[in-house]
């Protein structure tokens, strides 16, 4: 809705913020840079309110912490539309001049009390009015959100309805406001700017727009599908069906990080014919691979990184990589030409960059030239050499037409607890390891800080189930089972769980759900039903 899945605002606006609403983002142990511009903010003054299933350690320094139940983020965010609507908070303005089909949202919240959906969420009904009327009313108001709202099978829904609220109250275009998805993993902004999407060549052109199409087969010299490819959850499900025989995977490792990974471990063992891993460690998934092509660190190489709010760097290679590694861009240039791609050849990754620009409206201004001369980088969209990007989006009005207001309704997870399974399990990323943790687990530190997996219960739960803090347990799911330590923990709500997704040993994608959103296919592994056994 307001910009292929880049935030609005830039990281420096965050300091000068009114109020921050900050949803389904652990931001302290997933976006710890950003998480210091927060608790910056609200020590100048800024009003933090956090929505999250966990205690997470935001919601120590935030004015409210709204603990709403896993999986019910439509209920909370509609009853906050529906509080703002009824008592006439909305910008009339900003709503006349820049959106449509406002009068649907009306309809579609009218049921939505905070009455009603304090019985969902179990969020109180005085928190759900405060929050509603502390963001439409505050000038400077801005919604930050990551995976906690994505990783649903009615994610799309979820920021559907965050974006109906930016709207209704004109937080667009401003300063210190906006909406703002938090990357995941470095340079995820990047690679997606880049055209690493089943739906879009580089700067978000589409691969169905046929004149978009023609423009990068002229360019490459090659001939193009004119349809979508598919995402990365329908890949691997295609993978478990037989219907895709070879992958190469870079910079990923599978065989942890994708939800009811066993079906894919199984898909690799049965199905795949022919694996290629790109990697500068040996993981999980590498011990599948027939070929392992040795890449070069992020210090040992240059290039440029993409920040989560769009912000262009340059990289600067530091040291020489070790052995046969080489830049990826050099093993991929190297890979196509061994394919029978007549692949140009390449002076530096300069001119790779260059030439992604140039068929890229979005970054046509910026170059690596450019970039030499310019520490802070440079925020996409920058149309012209002599633009001075963007730091901020939609100043004068959204980008391309107007702002499509969506009416969404309630949808409840894909699998919820029952007598087998009574227990709700969320996974998540902790502070002292990284995504699959192939770097962080090779570091005596974040070691030392946790060293096995483990799985956060409630007292309550604890207690009915006869365990105790630091005792080994079975988590069993429909899909699978694994070992961990209870953490008998306040920080979770009574019925509901959480899990890192860290460990090889015990990966708790063993037991999440890959049933996806309609829209993303993204899995959903935020919800899904457990068991606790004792060993």
């Amino acid at each position: 809705m307001f910009g292929a899945g880049a935030m609005t605002n830039s990281i420096d606006e965050i300091r000068e913020t009114e109020m921050m609403f900050v949803i389904g983002s652990n931001t302290s142990e997933a976006h710890p840079i950003i998480a210091m511009e927060m608790k910056r903010a609200v020590k100048n003054g800024s009003r933090l309110v956090v929505a999250d299933p966990r205690e997470i350690w935001m919601a120590e320094v935030a004015e409210r912490h709204l603990q709403l139940k896993p999986g019910t983020d439509v209920w909370l965010l509609n009853a906050m539309a529906h509080v703002i609507i009824k008592e006439d908070l909305v910008d009339h303005e900003f709503i006349k001049n820049h959106t449509e089909h406002f009068a649907d949202v009306v309809e579609a919240v009218k049921e939505y009390t905070p009455e009603a959906a304090e019985k969902i969420t179990g969020v109180a009904a005085d928190d759900i009015k405060h929050v509603a009327r502390l963001y439409a009313t505050t000038e400077k108001a801005g919604v930050y959100y990551t995976l906690g709202i994505t990783e649903h099978t009615h994610g799309t829904d979820n920021v559907y309805c965050l974006a109906n609220l930016v709207a209704m109250t004109g937080h667009l275009g401003k300063r210190s406001a906006g909406m703002n998805p938090l990357r995941g993993q470095n340079n995820v902004q990047g690679a997606n700017d880049a055209g690493a999407t089943p739906v879009f060549y580089p700067g978000y052109q589409n691969v169905e727009d046929e004149q978009v199409r023609k423009k990068f087969e002229n360019a490459w010299g090659v001939e193009l599908s004119p349809h979508n490819g598919l995402n990365l959850n329908v890949m691997m499900k295609s993978l478990q069906k037989g219907e895709i025989r070879g992958l190469y995977v870079m910079g990923e490792d599978i065989v942890i990080s994708e939800p009811n990974v066993g079906k894919v471990e199984k898909g690799l063992n049965e199905h795949c014919d022919f694996l290629i891993c790109q990697e500068i460690f040996h993981n999980v998934t590498t011990s599948f691979a027939d070929v392992v092509f040795p890449g070069a660190c992020f210090a040992e190489k240059d290039g440029v990184f993409t920040n989560s709010d769009r912000r262009v760097q340059r990289v600067r290679k530091a040291v020489d990589p070790p052995g046969n590694a080489k830049a990826d861009w050099e093993i991929l240039c190297e890979f196509a030409r061994a394919s029978g791609y007549d692949m140009p050849h390449y002076a530096s990754p300069a001119e790779v960059y260059d030439e992604m620009a140039a068929l890229t409206p979005k970054v046509a201004g910026i170059s690596h030239k450019r970039l030499e001369g310019n520490i802070g980088g440079l925020h996409w969209p920058c149309p012209e050499p002599d633009h001075p990007g963007t730091p901020t989006l939609h100043t004068d009005g959204p980008l391309i037409g107007k702002v499509q207001f969506q009416a969404v309704a309630y949808r409840p997870s894909a699998e919820l607890p029952d007598v087998e399974y009574p227990l709700v399990l969320s996974t998540g990323r902790t502070l002292y390891h990284y995504n699959a943790a192939t770097q962080t687990r090779r570091d005596p530190g974040p070691v030392a800080k946790q060293r096995q997996n483990f799985i956060e219960v409630h007292r309550r739960d604890a207690k009915k189930l006869g365990v105790a803090h630091g005792q080994m347990v079975k988590v069993v799911s429909r899909r699978g089972a694994v070992e961990a330590e209870i953490w008998v923990s306040p920080r979770v709500r009574p019925g509901c769980t959480w899990m890192p997704m860290h460990f090889a040993e015990a990966r708790a994608n063993i037991l999440t759900n890959d049933a996806g959103d309609p829209v993303t296919q993204t899995g959903e592994y935020k919800v899904c039903a457990v068991r606790i056994e004792q060993l």
